[in-house]
């Protein structure tokens, strides 16, 4: 490049670049300076809403500068190559050990586990396992594994990556519904939806809809009763997406993980209540027997052979760090104060909510920090769930308004997701401007939304 064509002393906003469209079908004939590039993306990105008032998403949008520094240096090293950076790799395997041992691993189990692209891909492999498995099995109990599709159980309340495993692996999603009394996974009625062609049910720890948990518990107990007459048995795979990396630190007491015989791996999202920016999951079988041989790979890459449990292949290794950095910096008790704090700040918004005598609160926040709520019957209100998410956008909040899934589309719900870096005060002003929202409704004449709309507001399952 000629140097005499750059001219670093033009101003940004006197430059030829912003006198331009950014590129969008073709790419622009000429480089333009660095800062130019900075600004001008920059600038694209203005309008978006500030990420740490997105109450919608669980996924973590602060990282202590530390963190992101050592992110920022690592982002060229390649996880998959584990040859050519066998450090990273000891990272990951850390962390692999640290999360079996946090979730209860018996000392005579051999567990195994990967890091993964966010949970969706972790959920992949442990429903994989789970469809391999079977197939091994019933092939064994004399079952034709042709005769019909094999089944999965798990609640309506699912997150889609479930409904995209069914498609890509062609699994029948058999769908047992919540209602009005369950708004988790009933375990009375899995019995239902079993057969010899089940390769699994799926227990949420944390209903992206609701915030519940699944009585996994109680799941356990109905599938050990089963089990012992069933020609194949039935695993469990919690998908403790939310709740894998909170309820360990809070609610220790609570046995949902491997200490239940039926439950033979566990997913979750390092890059929600283990605090990681977006991209990072990770899925850790019991014992090496729950995952077949046959999804684990041996690669020739760059003169070393490498095994491989992924579905994913060249990914950064920054993420791994990100988590390996958590783990170290917090420990058990930083992690503890972390999400206790946080469920406090919940707690403290689902009695501001309460308290303002419009809403029935669904979920309060005992257990995980997510609170959610629908309107009362009101025969003099004029506005609904959709008008006060716009309203709150105003003021840059987004508070998503969803309908529950089918059987319970009628019900209309707003749901915050409290994270790390939500605090006290933020929380105050949110009340402040969440009261003065409803304020404005009530001397409001007009409603943008049909009463009976069934449409939501700034909410997508697949976060």
């Amino acid at each position: 490049m000629n140097n005499q064509n750059l001219n670093y002393a033009a101003p940004i906003f006197g430059s030829d670049a912003e006198a331009q469209i950014l590129p969008q079908e073709y790419l622009n004939d000429s480089p333009i300076e660095p800062r130019l590039a900075y600004q001008l993306i920059k600038d694209e990105l203005l309008d978006e809403g500030n990420a740490r008032q997105n109450l919608a998403t669980f996924c973590q949008t602060y990282m202590e500068p530390e963190a992101t520094q050592i992110m920022s240096e690592t982002l060229e090293k390649n996880a998959i190559d584990k040859s050519e950076y066998p450090r990273t790799t000891e990272l990951e395997n850390s962390c692999v050990r640290i999360l079996a041992h946090l979730w209860n691993v018996p000392d005579s189990c051999k567990f195994i586990g990967t890091s993964t692209v966010g949970s969706s891909e972790a959920c992949m492999l442990g429903g994989l396992a789970m469809k391999f498995r079977w197939r091994t099995r019933a092939q064994q109990a004399g079952i034709d594994t042709n005769a019909k599709k094999p089944n999965l159980v798990i609640s309506s309340g699912y997150q889609v990556c479930w409904e995209k495993f069914c498609v890509y692996w062609d699994i029948e999603l058999r769908e047992v519904p919540m209602d009005e009394q369950h708004k988790s996974l009933d375990p009375a009625q899995i019995t239902k939806y079993i057969d010899d062609y089940t390769i699994g049910v799926v227990g949420i720890l944390g209903i992206t809809y609701t915030g519940m948990l699944d009585d996994i518990k109680g799941l356990d107990a109905v599938l050990e009763e089963y089990n012992k007459k069933a020609k194949v048995s039935v695993p469990i795979h919690v998908d403790g997406a939310s709740g894998g990396m909170f309820c360990p630190f809070l609610d220790p007491q609570l046995v949902w993980d491997f200490r239940l015989k039926n439950v033979v791996s566990i997913s979750t999202s390092g890059h929600k209540y283990g605090l990681v920016y977006p991209g990072i999951g990770w899925v850790i079988w019991k014992d090496e027997e729950f995952l077949p041989k046959e999804l684990i790979f041996s690669v020739s890459y760059l003169g070393g052979e490498l095994p491989t449990i992924a579905i994913n292949f060249s990914r950064s290794a920054s993420q791994i760090i990100g988590q390996y950095y958590n783990f170290l910096r917090f420990g058990f008790d930083g992690y503890k104060a972390i999400h206790q704090r946080t469920r406090d700040v919940a707690q403290f918004l689902a009695k501001g909510v309460e308290d303002t005598g419009y809403f029935e609160v669904i979920n309060k926040a005992e257990v995980l920090p997510i609170v959610c709520y629908k309107l009362k019957e009101s025969p003099t209100r004029k506005w609904q769930l959709n008008d006060l998410t716009d309203r709150l956008l105003m003021k840059g909040w987004q508070v998503p308004t969803y309908p529950l899934p089918k059987n319970l589309e009628h019900v209309m719900l707003q749901r915050y997701v409290c994270r790390a870096d939500f605090g006290m005060q933020m929380a105050h002003n949110f009340l402040q401007d969440f009261t003065m929202a409803i304020k404005e409704l009530d001397e409001a004449n007009i409603s943008f939304y049909p009463s009976q709309t069934k449409e939501g507001r700034g909410f997508n399952h697949s976060k």
